[in-house]
């Protein structure tokens, strides 16, 4: 009788352990698949991507007369618009540092155009809620490699990614739940080129297998009043190979990207569909105080505000008409000016696209 309690009292614990061991393992299993929901109602069912163009906050080069005066914040007019993106993005038209000499040979230092911001405006982009920023561009190394170094280092601290440099080709960041990948070329020396297709479209197949939404960058096409217009060929501006902006934004879409943000041209450009995914060949100058010319459409300044799905296909937009001034931080336009510009170069230039622009800014795709 003894051995027969000893014998279910051996089993009752092998049992309450065993059931222990099972009740773990259901319990991980559970709480794997709570996460997992949790995640998964966590992330946004589209995406409001914001996106600008050239900044160049002022520079104390070849003189601090070229800073703005304290007080005014460069966005603080049109920061209205710019806290409601989900992602926010804009190009570095120039360095954030605060030494390095100019690498540019220039016998008339009032005549060059070297930009260097102070690292203590980095504080307004974070401000302003930039997320990420292209630093491929023909400023990019105008201070050197100092100037390089301490501009990605400024980004870092204010929490931007930022692309673009041999350094930093590319750039995966996280928000609300969702993975970003980020790449930008230009046709400059110390830019990942906008010519090399191959490297280009591997970076941009590599970042899709790793991330939800892939943004690729380009400063490329000729630059002025006479160049508003997408050739679809390559481009030359004083001699320089700028690039087949065309033919670059549609071979990083079949590449796998899900947004083109073009810049580079100091003019707006038109926008594009293709595959169901948006393309802004220029948004023009942004928010760049002095040594820009800022004349007619120079001074235009808009604001994309794209909606798009978790699998990265356009869904809506919204452009949002800024202006700027020389010497006068971006303000809104009442005018519209930037929207009546980009509608009529939408129009001319990409007409399958079939994108309908309302007087309020709103614009969808024509069947959608």
């Amino acid at each position: 009788m003894r051995k027969l309690l000893l014998l279910l009292v051996i089993f009752g614990y092998s049992f309450s352990v065993q059931a222990q061991k099972y009740s773990k393992e259901v319990l991980d299993s559970m709480y794997v698949i709570v996460q997992q929901t949790q995640q998964k109602l966590a992330k946004p069912s589209q995406i409001k991507i914001m996106a600008v163009g050239d900044i160049m906050m002022g520079t104390d080069f070849p003189n601090e007369s070229y800073l703005p005066p304290d007080g005014k914040g460069p966005f603080d007019d049109v920061n209205t618009v710019l806290t409601k993106a989900d992602i926010l993005f804009g190009n570095l038209e120039g360095t954030l540092t605060d030494e390095g000499e100019n690498a540019k040979r220039c016998s008339d230092p009032s005549k060059c155009y070297s930009f260097r911001s102070p690292e203590k405006f980095g504080k307004y982009l974070e401000e302003t809620g930039f997320d990420v920023m292209s630093i491929a561009n023909n400023h990019i190394g105008d201070f050197g490699e100092i100037g390089i170094k301490n501009t990605s280092k400024t980004l870092k601290k204010h929490n931007i990614a930022y692309a673009g440099v041999f350094a930093q080709p590319s750039m995966v960041f996280e928000k609300n739940g969702i993975t970003y990948g980020f790449c930008a070329f230009a046709p400059n020396k110390d830019c990942l080129k906008i010519h090399n297709l191959t490297k280009a479209k591997k970076i941009v197949t590599e970042l899709k297998s790793k991330v939800d939404i892939v943004i690729v960058s380009f400063h490329g096409g000729a630059e002025g009043l006479d160049h508003t217009h997408v050739p679809r060929k390559t481009e030359r501006f004083y001699g320089e190979d700028r690039g087949d902006v065309y033919l670059f934004a549609h071979t990083m879409i079949d590449a796998g990207a899900d947004m083109i943000i073009g810049h580079g041209p100091h003019v707006s450009r038109g926008f594009e569909i293709y595959k169901n995914k948006f393309i802004a060949y220029s948004l023009g100058n942004f928010c760049t105080y002095s040594r820009f010319n800022l004349s007619g459409i120079k001074g235009y300044a808009p604001i994309a505000e794209i909606d798009i799905d978790l699998e990265g296909n356009f869904i809506k937009g919204m452009l949002h008409s800024a202006k700027q001034i020389d010497e006068i931080y971006p303000f809104m336009d009442d005018k519209k000016r930037a929207l009546k510009e980009i509608k009529k170069l939408t129009a001319e230039d990409f007409p399958e696209s079939k994108l309908i622009f309302n007087d309020d800014g709103s614009f969808t795709q024509q069947n959608n």
